[in-house]
């Protein structure tokens, strides 16, 4: 279900004009550095990384030529959101024919060699970064006016003449973010701190307008996304106007049933998209809820808070008088990409830990939330009821299923008392150790979360040093957007060509270490 597109175009939007001039009045300032510490590389077989391909220095500079068929690969060191230009001058016997190039942009090694035409995935290809040009003249300085995600730039010379060849000079990057610098706490482990600094870089390259899922894609504000991205930037660059910003735009486009787009677009004006799933929805009112933590601003949560009593309320048709959450086919609860689990139970945690929020947030803002805490203490009821059974330390599905991600829910929506929690995650752990069928750092995020809440510290630490840590290892700059383990290859959409290996919603390290390792 969380596979299908969902096309709902007779739907209704409500543009409140007030919150998105709150959204506008916050923009923050796009920042640009130029890139210029270019290196010479090639491709290498390296079975430690991932998708068996690594880096080496070439021994070139930049008076070489370049005739038909050459191939050059250039390395930043470091990911880049940004643009890319280089200078390129011709050399031999005047141009009798334009230079035909073609250039790729790549974030992993993998990417350079990867042969597009191959591609068999269910996204559009028109993501590939990839560009065919034709300059007429030389010399001159092409500039890519397209925004890219990449660290490597892989330039063919697909034509010239026999006449006359090419020389490149200057290659370059205008590198973008809005986020500036952040302090980087003190982490005596050396492995934790790589953990955290590549994933405060991932947060930094997908700071753009608003916080985006991916620089390479989808390049897109996503409800889901927000939340982790917020909670990391609290705890490193501190940016209030992104994350105002962000809440205002999902609240001023809401749906006019009351639901909340999973994601929107800012360009080339404010638009909702017609995808819906009910975590997203109700991740909002968390969104604001940590917001609220961090700023206390009172007077944009007055001006809000009617968005988010009407979010919850259209998230409560799904649920009956007994307290039980029913899923419904055209507002499916994501949780994770894979669909291999019950995620029903899993949408009443959410609930109930949206609901607890809910009820905090209108309690400061002097509004009646009786019926919510009716509700509430009505949904953990029925958990505590008829899904957990204590002897054994599990919350089951209405299936009879038991699941890794309701247990990590539950426990994230504060239902149980500590010593329960602590016993469902040791349970959790002698179940579904290690972690199978989970193929997200969005999840495993969850997933960490739940045991730090539950007191197994270290285990927490093990699993971060396993999940993110491999990735690093496989040769990370940046956190990727789907990770398994035992298939590090793995796409969600049907080819790894698409795959994004910048995601916001996998940078959450700087969050829990911050949070929840005291002693690092």
């Amino acid at each position: 279900m969380s596979f299908s597109f969902q096309v709902n175009c007779d739907l209704q939007f409500d543009h409140n004009k007030e919150l998105l001039k709150i959204a506008e009045d916050n923009t923050p300032e796009l920042l640009h550095t130029l890139k210029t510490d270019v290196h010479f590389v090639k491709c290498v077989k390296d079975s430690s990384k991932l998708g068996g391909c690594g880096i080496q220095p070439v021994d070139a500079d930049w008076t070489r030529s370049y005739g038909k068929g050459d191939t050059l690969v250039l390395d930043f060191g470091e990911h880049i959101t940004g643009t890319f230009s280089i200078d390129m001058r011709s050399v031999g016997s005047p141009m009798d024919a334009p230079l035909y190039i073609g250039i790729k942009f790549c974030e992993m090694p993998c990417e350079i060699e990867e042969d597009s035409k191959n591609y068999d995935g269910w996204l559009s290809s028109s993501w590939f970064q990839e560009e065919r040009i034709h300059k007429d003249v030389l010399p001159c300085t092409l500039q890519m006016e397209r925004r890219y995600s990449f660290r490597y730039v892989r330039i063919d010379v697909l034509d010239t003449s026999p006449k006359w060849k090419v020389v490149f000079a200057r290659p370059s990057a205008d590198a973008i973010s809005c986020a500036k610098d952040a302090d980087i706490p003190e982490i005596e482990d050396k492995e934790l701190k790589k953990i955290y600094t590549t994933g405060l870089h991932t947060l930094h390259e997908c700071m753009q307008d608003v916080f985006e899922d991916g620089p390479k894609r989808d390049r897109r504000l996503w409800l889901g996304d927000l939340r982790l991205q917020a909670l990391s930037n609290y705890a490193s660059y501190k940016k209030i106007d992104i994350v105002k910003r962000c809440i205002a735009l999902f609240c001023g486009m809401r749906c006019t049933d009351g639901r909340i787009p999973a994601n929107v677009f800012v360009k080339p004006e404010y638009i909702p998209d017609d995808t819906f799933l009910y975590d997203y929805s109700l991740f909002l009112i968390n969104t604001v809820y940590d917001y609220m933590q961090e700023t206390n601003d009172i007077p944009f949560l007055n001006t809000i808070y009617s968005v988010l009593k009407e979010d919850m309320d259209a998230c409560l048709q799904c649920v009956d008088d007994t307290g039980r959450f029913h899923m419904q086919e055209n507002f499916p609860v994501f949780v994770d990409w894979s669909n291999t689990f019950d995620k029903e139970v899993c949408g009443s945690a959410i609930t109930i830990y949206a609901l607890r929020q809910l009820i905090v947030l209108g309690k400061q803002c002097n509004q009646d939330v009786e019926h919510y805490e009716c509700v509430l203490h009505l949904m953990e009821e029925e958990v505590r009821n008829h899904l957990y059974d204590a002897d054994k330390h599990v919350v089951r599905c209405y299936t009879d299923e038991v699941n890794l991600a309701t247990q990590v829910w539950m426990v994230l929506s504060s239902t149980f008392t500590e010593e329960e929690n602590h016993a469902i995650m040791q349970e959790a752990m002698h179940r579904f150790f290690p972690v199978e069928g989970i193929a997200t750092p969005y999840m495993y995020h969850h997933i960490v979360e739940a045991l730090f809440e539950a007191g197994l510290d270290e285990e927490a630490i093990h699993l971060m040093k396993s999940y993110w840590g491999k990735m690093i290892s496989l040769g990370a700059d940046t956190y990727w957007e789907a990770f398994d383990p035992d298939q590090p290859e793995y796409s969600p959409y049907g080819s790894p060509i698409v795959n994004s290996y910048c995601h916001a919603w996998s940078c959450t390290p700087v969050y829990l270490l911050k949070k929840y390792v005291k002693n690092k």
